[in-house]
């Protein structure tokens, strides 16, 4: 699970995604926005300079040999909802709500943004289909990444079996805890299998969104999923955290196209 680099560009990449995929979580480092938002914001709701937002953005998918008219993104709403794209998004009509893209048209390149919450990338190798999904706690007890999949299996006849699916940096179970609110609501989205996601220490209780998501796809009948196993509150030196930050803070990217 190696780190890249092009130029200033540092980014995260997946070992069991072949070269038939762009993907990559790009890192907070290499951009041109200032503290808070030091470097590479990529968020364009959270303060900065729209300008220097653009100009975050030219970066990172240059670094990835990306062209930035071949964008599709969406505007996160920790919902269900799986947006089928087929074209880059017309950047003078409104963002469509949704919390997963998938595509099979190759040079579409897919973007999500994030500072805790789950990125989850897909990709179908048989059917040639990679998506990117965003779960925070409530897009998990949902089970948004169980809605992409089986999208994929709808849209496109994917083989669950096929897909590789990557959890990328986020919060990890170590940091992330939750109010007794959301505990009852992981209780009753995992039933008997709650107790393995939750943990106590001090009178708190943490939930392991990386292993939510994990069981979430291996439910659907995913068999390859790889964790990156890097947090976001442990590493802001290459990762925006929402919590650890205190909310004054970027988003980071992930990225994924089809050669």
């Amino acid at each position: 699970m190696p780190f890249q680099s092009n130029g200033d560009i540092r980014y995260f990449q997946f070992d069991q995604f072949n070269q038939a995929l762009h993907h990559a979580i790009i890192t907070r480092r290499g951009g041109v926005s200032p503290q808070p938002w030091d470097s590479l914001n990529l968020g364009s709701t959270v303060g900065d300079d729209p300008e220097r937002v653009r100009e975050n953005r030219r970066l990172a998918l240059s670094a990835l040999e990306c062209n930035p008219a071949s964008i599709y993104e969406v505007w996160q709403v920790h919902g269900v909802e799986v947006v089928i794209a087929k074209t880059p998004r017309d950047s003078k009509s409104p963002h469509q709500q949704a919390d997963a893209i998938l595509t099979d048209r190759p040079g579409l390149t897919l973007i999500m943004r994030f500072a805790d919450c789950v990125p989850v990338l897909l990709h179908d190798p048989v059917h040639k289909v990679a998506g990117i999904a965003h779960a925070g706690w409530m897009g998990t007890v949902r089970g948004t990444v169980r809605f992409a999949v089986e999208a994929m299996q709808k849209n496109y006849d994917s083989n669950p079996a096929d897909i590789q699916a990557a959890i990328g940096p986020s919060i990890g179970p170590d940091h992330y805890e939750i109010g007794a609110d959301v505990v009852i609501q992981v209780r009753q989205a995992f039933g008997r299998n709650a107790s393995s996601l939750l943990s106590t220490s001090a009178g708190s209780v943490k939930f392991d969104l990386w292993a939510a998501n994990r069981l979430l796809l291996e439910q659907a009948g995913v068999r390859h999923v790889e964790v990156a196993g890097l947090c976001t509150a442990c590493h802001t030196k290459d990762w925006y955290s929402h919590r650890a930050e205190k909310g004054r803070t970027g988003r980071f990217g992930a990225i994924i196209a089809l050669k």
